[in-house]
């Protein structure tokens, strides 16, 4: 048998599978993707854009993950598995004379789930460096306390549609003159087990 007919049999076993979002992101048709199995494709991380979620164009820019968890006849559902912006697009955001400020912050939902959140503020003008810490001090409150109040689901809706971005922006402000403030990239990360007394346990960021 030649390569060219290994290759168009190893083809034919194959089949496609839908791939949908999450709930959360509106159980929207993000791509197929090919496999002999099921179990061939769990775990597999899709990539496509807010836009193609949306159908918003000015939202092209944000990349999302997501990651395949269960399937039911030809039909993947997957769960969020982070964001990021466009370097381009973050690139063009930077202005001669203002200051960028960012953050990196390991967050865990209502239910438990790990995230590690990078906002990001732009300013009109330059900033001293206290601005800038108690900017990013604004940051770490809300991305955490936001964390605590939500599911990782609604969590991550909220961050990628520019929710927390917002609420960001509203306090640190107050600070100094801002041009912009969002969430430009996230990721999940693994949750190690603290014992804290006997009996107790505590859950921590990785």
């Amino acid at each position: 048998m030649s390569r060219k007919e290994r290759v168009k049999d190893t083809w034919s076993t194959k089949k496609w599978f839908t791939v949908l979002a999450p709930p959360y992101f509106g159980n929207v048709e993000i791509g197929l993707t090919p496999a002999n199995s099921p179990e061939k494709i769990l775990g597999r991380v899709m990539e496509t854009t807010l836009y193609d979620i949306t159908g918003d164009f000015s939202l092209i820019h944000v990349k999302l993950y997501f990651k395949i968890i269960n399937v039911s006849g030809d039909v993947a559902q997957t769960e969020f598995h982070g964001h990021e912006f466009a370097r381009d697009f973050l690139r063009s955001l930077i202005r001669r004379g203002s200051s960028k400020v960012e953050g990196i912050f390991d967050v865990v939902t209502r239910d438990g789930r790990g995230l590690r959140v990078y906002p990001v503020a732009f300013t009109v003008n330059r900033i001293k460096t206290s601005q800038e810490k108690a900017i990013r001090k604004v940051m770490k409150e809300i991305v955490e306390n936001k964390a605590k109040q939500l599911d990782y689901g609604d969590f991550a809706q909220e961050m990628v549609l520019g929710k927390v971005g917002s609420e960001i922006y509203n306090l640190a402000r107050k600070i100094a003159p801002l041009r912009k403030c969002d969430v430009w990239k996230s990721k999940p990360i693994k949750l190690r087990t603290r014992v804290v007394e006997v009996g107790q346990e505590a859950v921590q960021p990785a």
